[in-house]
């Protein structure tokens, strides 16, 4: 975990309530695709976390939903404003651990985090594909940002106005071709991917975090080792230790 003061170079919006900041500063704290950021907010005590979506060098692109008081004030930032981070927090993705035909499930919000693993997987010479689900066509994000990485694109809305009419379940029966799964979304969706997955993966989850780093255990949750924190030993958990 390292602390850097970033700087905003735009925040725009990428579908309703979902937007995207990107921010100049040191990314070298980021190991692993799947970790996260904690950004400190003007008037607000707790910093709030924020799944990182990818990284290059000195760039850190967010993408985030409007959820409570705090990303709504974010959502109001402007270019050129500087934000205290904390940097490289939580257990990401082991790409050793990909194999060349790796299945990546999105749903919503939670699809951003994946877009990273996808880019890395590609650059290891692998040929991940990606399911992504959204509640309408409205609410789709990012999936132009799969394609030009070279990935099969599948794309489910819930409301049946884009791509396959279903969850991301349907999306999945749909493509073939995978023996691995890593998946970020909604717990429930988590759940529904775990259990319709008969083999090896990895598991990025949704808690609310208090202190970000491990410190106030707010965010423990069961698994067959006993309890892990989401923000540190998390949020990416191998499919075998998850207890529902």
């Amino acid at each position: 975990m390292r602390q850097e003061t970033f700087t905003v170079i735009s925040n725009r919006t990428l579908a309703p309530g979902t937007l995207e900041m990107v921010l100049e500063g040191d990314v070298s704290g980021i190991s692993r695709p799947g970790q996260f950021v904690n950004l400190r907010l003007d008037g607000f005590f707790l910093r709030r976390p924020i799944s990182v979506c990818d990284w290059t060098e000195g760039r850190l692109r967010l993408v985030y939903k409007v959820l409570g008081q705090g990303t709504a004030a974010m959502a109001d930032y402007p270019a050129g404003k500087q934000l205290d981070l904390l940097v490289g927090l939580g257990n990401g993705f082991d790409l050793e651990k990909c194999p060349e035909h790796t299945l990546l499930v999105g749903g919503g919000v939670g699809t951003p985090p994946l877009l990273g693993l996808a880019r890395r997987l590609a650059e290891q010479g692998k040929h991940p594909a990606a399911v992504l689900g959204f509640n309408t066509a409205g609410e789709r994000i990012l999936t132009e940002d799969f394609q030009s990485l070279g990935l099969r694109v599948t794309v489910c809305t819930a409301d049946g106005s884009a791509g396959i009419p279903g969850l991301v379940t349907d999306g999945m029966a749909a493509v073939g071709d995978y023996n691995y799964v890593c998946a970020c979304g909604p717990e429930a969706m988590l759940r529904a991917v775990w259990t319709l997955c008969g083999f090896g993966g990895q598991f990025s989850f949704e808690e609310r975090m208090g202190c970000g780093f491990g410190a106030c255990m707010g965010c423990s949750r069961k698994t067959v080792h006993g309890m892990k924190r989401i923000c540190r030993e998390g949020p990416v958990l191998e499919k075998e230790e998850i207890v529902w």
